[in-house]
């Protein structure tokens, strides 16, 4: 491929172009239309791949391709914020447990045909882990005795998990493999147990809220994980395979498995039924697991007493999907603005047009917004395609920010279009205006950020 002047000058200086990025875009032939696998019976399953973000491997399993890599790192930084600012602590566990943990446990044969489950060389049983309750607990209990003055502890990790799913559908919403922030915490007693279980819920109430889509957290069954008490949190979205009651009056809300009702119990308000995609889900666990498995600490008398135990866990690469199932329309991206891979595009003139002598213009806007975004611009360079072909990829992959560098920029006062997909508006501003803009933007979202923490 022959390198223009153009492309030289911006590769030299831009970290990431969009003639070296690996983003395969689906190209459908003439008269012809693309049967969708039944997987991708939701429409951010379907961009997701025609959009070369993610690409299917197997039943329930999928590539995350650079930008979708992106934009889950970005999602996991933000978990990792609000939950290190209550104390929790990150590790990593393996994905192998060993199968006597999960029989201690009772969950070996309560789990079911989902739980993935083999026998190594030595005739061991082994589990590919869809949660650690049982590993890390197993893994406290191993420890020196540790003080009721070392308390409360909280561990969590990000990683893959694993669930033999009957029917995989909705691309990373429901697959076999999919990457799951868990939290475990150990406390004293039922007392700081609860304290931790709403200070978990404050820090995950944050996290939603950071993400911008509407969440609704309600009353949910402990199931296999066990407990005395569960909160789920949904995004309402008419492919959730969820059913959930909500209070019109104070917005309360339980998982209808519950059981039906038709008047709220908190303010006698009426119920009405919607369907939600689970994101995320915590539970007060108690010594369910910690009891079997004498996890246990010393009190300051030397009595060795059962970890009361919390659970919490977040499907990230749910999460991601989810937000663009909520956000995006059926033909274009739209994502929560902290998590999407780029913030900013920047939209290169076409190679030999009279737009191209701009190019001392386009290195200074990149560089003034690199000062803005620090390694979140992407530059779209091609040289054979027109700055039109270019605007309708970048609202198709959903960058918030697109800056287009039309036939105004090179006027004697020059004009360029900001394009604010989340807001669906077109702004012509001169170069200084664009920065300017962009600052304030991050600003107002820096002054967000602070108010949902603090």
């Amino acid at each position: 491929m022959k390198v223009t002047k153009l492309q030289t000058f911006l590769q030299k200086r831009s970290k990431f172009t969009l003639s070296n990025y690996f983003q395969p875009f689906d190209v459908i032939p003439f008269n012809q239309s693309k049967v969708y696998d039944p997987q991708e019976e939701s429409t951010s399953a379907r961009l997701l791949s025609s959009y070369g973000i993610v690409r299917q491997a197997g039943p329930g399993t999928y590539h995350l391709l650079p930008l979708g890599l992106r934009a889950q790192n970005k999602l996991e930084n933000l978990i990792d914020e609000e939950l290190q600012k209550i104390g929790c602590q990150k590790v990593a566990m393996p994905h192998l447990t060993q199968g006597s943990l999960w029989k201690r446990s009772g969950r070996l044969e309560s789990m079911g045909s989902e739980l993935i489950s083999f026998k190594d060389r030595h005739r061991r049983s082994q589990v590919l882990s869809p949660t650690h309750e049982e590993s890390v607990t197993s893994m406290m209990a191993s420890l020196p005795f540790l003080s009721e003055r070392e308390l409360p502890i909280k561990l969590y990790q990000t990683g893959a998990k694993f669930r033999d799913e009957i029917r995989p559908k909705f691309g990373l919403i429901r697959a076999n493999e999919f990457t799951m922030k868990d939290l475990y915490t150990f406390d004293r007693d039922n007392v700081e147990a609860k304290k931790t279980y709403e200070d978990v819920t404050e820090a995950y109430r944050n996290i939603f809220s950071r993400l911008g889509v509407p969440f609704v957290v309600v009353a949910g069954d402990t199931g296999q994980i066990g407990g005395s008490l569960s909160h789920e949190y949904h995004y309402p979205a008419a492919i959730g395979q969820d059913s959930l009651l909500l209070c019109k009056g104070c917005g309360a809300g339980r998982n209808a498995e519950l059981g039906e009702e038709e008047v709220c119990r908190e303010c006698s308000g009426e119920m009405s039924l919607t369907k939600g995609i689970e994101v995320g889900h915590t539970f007060l666990l108690g010594e369910k697991y910690s009891k079997p498995f004498n996890a246990v600490y010393k009190t300051d008398s030397g009595t060795s007493v059962p970890y009361q135990m919390g659970c919490y866990g977040i499907g990230v690469s749910r999460l991601m999907a989810a937000s663009l199932e909520v956000l995006s329309s059926q033909t274009e991206l739209r994502w929560p603005e902290e998590i999407a891979p780029f913030t900013v595009a920047i939209l290169a003139p076409k190679g030999g047009s009279k737009e191209a002598a701009a190019i001392d213009l386009v290195e200074l806007i990149h560089r003034q917004v690199g000062e803005v975004f620090a390694d979140d611009v992407i530059v779209d360079d091609r040289e054979k395609l027109t700055v039109g072909k270019k605007l309708r990829e970048a609202r198709k992959t959903g960058y918030p920010y697109v800056i287009l560098f039309g036939k105004k920029c090179l006027d004697s006062d020059p004009k360029l279009e900001l394009h604010i997909l989340n807001t669906n508006t077109v702004l012509y501003l001169r170069p200084g205006e664009v920065i300017e803009h962009l600052k304030n933007d991050k600003q107002k979202r820096a002054v967000t950020v602070k108010v949902t923490s603090s």
